[in-house]
């Protein structure tokens, strides 16, 4: 069994283990705790209890912080729940259960630690309320891969042509810090990023003065908002000019930020490795508390 109190003492283990530092840790630790104690505890019979409270095998984990580690280390290393029950002392059904009961509370805490990116945009006013002093939004799409689906229809939706594999996608938009600030549901893999943006419509509650960088993804979007700036495309049988050239290097320079942030987000396992899980849309809440985990990590660093 896993020694979690030697881990919690020793900042290069829980580093490796959980994505966070020690300080981050336990700043986290507290709304963990608040999140924890208001949620209510899973009832799995409906017969009164027949023993009295502490009573029957002690629990695994018991402290707070035993049960904040063990999310974080799911997430980060993302393990079986064979391999999470032997390293917790626990079986399969309860490691399953212990994750699915503890990644709301890690949600909910991050949403405490104002961590977490937006979903959806309203108005320019919600906007400039959520992100007071932001002049700049990098917008990109990242995939995350998935087991291929026994449906053939299913399946051919999931395909992404870019990465030749089975995917979700998710637009996410950066700061010039790293932050995540917006981050999309998840869609098929087959959908492009463009596409993807104009169903979620942020891009009109965005004000004008706020600078929104793309990438060729985004081709077309410059000629609808006067605040956007893509990528020079070359032209079919043609060439760039010197200039274009340096304008486009100039660009990706800056956006090289959004692809910092992705790397961030991908440091825990569950956002990068095969999805396993069955939930539906289990996959869409672990990839946003692993983008409100990352923002976190920036906040506490």
């Amino acid at each position: 069994m896993l020694n979690i109190d030697r881990v919690l003492k020793d900042d290069r283990l829980i580093r490796s283990m959980t994505g966070m530092h020690l300080k981050a840790f336990n700043a986290l630790l507290p709304a963990f705790a608040e999140a924890l104690a208001e949620t209510p505890l899973p009832r799995r019979s409906k017969t009164p209890r027949q023993r009295a409270s502490g009573a029957g095998r002690k629990p695994r984990l018991e402290p707070v912080e035993h049960k904040l580690f063990y999310i974080l280390v799911y997430f980060k290393c993302y393990p079986t729940f064979d391999l999470a029950g032997i390293m917790f002392d626990l079986n399969r059904s309860q490691a399953n259960r212990w994750m699915h009961r503890l990644q709301p509370v890690l949600e909910a805490a991050l949403g405490k630690k104002m961590a977490l990116p937006k979903r959806k945009l309203r108005s320019m006013d919600e906007f400039i309320q959520a992100f007071p002093g932001v002049k700049r939004i990098i917008l990109d799409g990242t995939e995350r891969p998935i087991q291929r689906a026994s449906d053939y229809d299913n399946q051919k939706k999931d395909y992404s042509g870019k990465k030749k594999r089975h995917t979700r996608s998710h637009l996410a938009g950066s700061d010039g810090d790293g932050r995540i600030l917006l981050f999309s549901i998840a869609h098929d893999g087959k959908d492009h990023d463009k596409g993807i943006l104009n169903r979620e419509g942020w891009v009109e509650h965005i004000p004008d003065d706020v600078l929104i960088q793309g990438d060729t993804g985004f081709e077309g979007l410059q000629r609808e908002y006067v605040n956007v700036e893509t990528p020079h495309k070359k032209p079919k049988g043609g060439e760039l000019t010197k200039e274009q050239k340096e304008e486009n290097r100039a660009l990706a320079k800056e956006r090289v930020v959004v692809e910092h942030s992705f790397s961030g987000l991908k440091r825990y396992r569950i956002a990068s490795d095969v999805y396993r899980n069955r939930i539906k849309d289990f996959d869409d809440r672990t990839m946003f508390t692993a983008a409100g985990l990352w923002n976190f990590y920036l906040i506490a660093a």
